[in-house]
C-alpha cells in the first residue's frame, strides 16, 4: 500500500495526564514517521502541570508533527465534548482518537491503514491493546443489553465466562487474532474520514463514558464494520486518569450506562425495562463506592471525590464528599 501522501490526524484528550504525556507523544511521533501528521491536543483544566508542560513543549512538537495545534478549555466540560472540538478541525484522510495513556508501536499506525486498505468495508480498525506488562487486555465486547446487567450484578457473567458463553464483554474471544467486531475500547480507535462525515461526532451528552460506545453502534447503523487486529499492538495504561478520581468516575461510568439504554427507548414497556436497569446500577453502585472509599481513606485520607449525581430523583444520600442522586 502506497502511504506516504496519507495525513492522519490525531486527537488526543488530556485530563491530568503529565505523567504519560511525554511517552505517549514520543512513540505515536515515531508511528507517523511515514505518514503527514495532524496533532491535536485538548486540555481539560487540568491542574496538574500538564497545561504548563504542553505549552513548554509546543516548538519541540512541531519539530516531531507536521501540524501541531493545542486548546486548552478553561473549565472540564467533558471528555466527549473535549473529543469533538479535536475531530472539528481534523481533515486528515485517517482520523485517530488516542488516549494519552497509550504507547504505540513503531509499525502500529502502518499495520492499521494496511488493515483498512485491505479491508474496504472496514471503516473503524482497533489494534490488540497490552497491560505495560505485558499481558493482553481484553478491548472488545458487544453491544450491550439490559439483561447484561442482570447477568453482570448476579455474578452469573463468572459462570457464563467459564462456559464460554457468548457474552457481552466477549469473555469467549482470547484477542488473539483479527475479526469484526461490535465496539474495541475507545482508548485507540483509527477511522476513515469518511465515516466521520457519515456517522458524525460523538454525542457528548455522555460526559466520558459509553460515548465510544454509542458511536461504535451508529456506525454499524450506517453500513460501515469495525476491524479488531491482532497483528499489531499498544501498551494501555488503562484508566491513568480514573483512577485518580475513581468514586466520581464510578458514579459517571453507571450514570452514562443507564443513559445508553435510555437513549434507545420508543416503547414504554422499554422505557420500564431502563427504569430497572438504572435501579440495579444503583443498587450495585454502593457496594463499589464503599470499597472504593475504604481504599482512598487508607492510602491519602479521606477522599475529595466532588459531587455526582445518577440524576434518577430527588432525595440526594451523601458518601463523605460524593452525593448522589437516588
Amino acid at each position: 500500500m502506497e502511504i506516504t501522501a496519507v495525513v492522519i490526524s490525531v486527537v488526543v484528550v488530556t485530563y491530568h495526564n503529565l505523567a504519560e504525556m511525554g511517552v505517549c507523544l514520543d512513540a505515536l511521533a515515531a508511528s507517523l514517521q511515514p505518514f503527514e501528521s495532524q496533532l491535536f491536543i485538548i486540555d481539560n483544566a487540568s491542574n496538574d502541570g500538564t497545561p504548563q508542560w504542553l505549552r513548554s513543549s509546543h516548538t519541540h512538537l512541531k519539530t516531531r508533527f507536521d501540524e501541531v495545534h493545542l486548546l486548552f478549555n478553561p473549565v472540564n466540560a467533558g471528555f466527549t465534548a473535549a473529543v469533538n472540538q479535536g475531530l472539528r478541525q481534523c481533515s486528515g484522510d485517517l482520523i485517530l482518537l488516542l488516549n494519552p495513556d497509550v504507547i504505540v508501536q513503531a509499525d502500529t499506525l502502518t499495520t492499521l491503514a494496511d488493515a483498512l486498505h485491505a479491508q474496504p468495508e472496514a471503516g473503524v480498525v482497533a489494534p490488540q491493546l497490552r497491560y505495560p506488562g505485558g499481558a493482553i487486555q481484553p478491548s472488545c465486547r458487544r453491544f450491550p443489553r439490559k439483561r447484561d446487567v442482570l447477568w453482570e450484578v448476579s455474578g452469573l457473567a463468572l459462570l457464563g465466562a467459564r462456559l464460554h458463553r457468548s457474552d457481552w464483554k466477549m469473555s469467549d474471544f482470547d484477542h488473539r487474532h483479527s475479526r469484526f467486531v461490535d465496539q474495541p475500547q475507545g482508548a485507540f480507535l483509527l477511522m476513515r474520514r469518511q465515516v466521520l462525515q457519515r456517522v458524525g461526532l460523538l454525542d457528548d451528552s455522555y460526559f466520558m463514558f459509553f460515548s465510544d460506545v454509542d458511536w461504535c453502534e451508529r456506525v454499524h447503523v450506517a453500513g460501515w464494520k469495525i476491524w479488531f487486529c491482532a497483528r499489531t499492538f499498544v501498551y494501555h495504561h488503562k484508566g491513568a486518569s480514573v483512577t485518580r478520581r475513581k468514586p466520581g468516575m464510578l458514579v459517571t461510568s453507571h450514570r452514562s450506562f443507564a443513559d445508553y439504554f435510555a437513549s434507545r427507548d420508543r416503547t414504554a414497556l422499554e422505557k420500564l425495562g431502563t427504569k430497572i436497569v438504572k435501579f440495579i446500577l444503583i443498587m450495585a453502585l454502593w457496594p463499589r463506592l464503599l470499597l472504593t472509599r475504604q481504599t482512598c481513606d487508607r492510602v491519602s485520607g479521606p477522599s475529595q471525590a466532588g459531587s455526582a449525581n445518577l440524576g434518577t430523583g430527588q432525595s440526594t444520600v451523601g458518601l463523605g464528599t460524593l452525593k448522589i442522586r437516588v
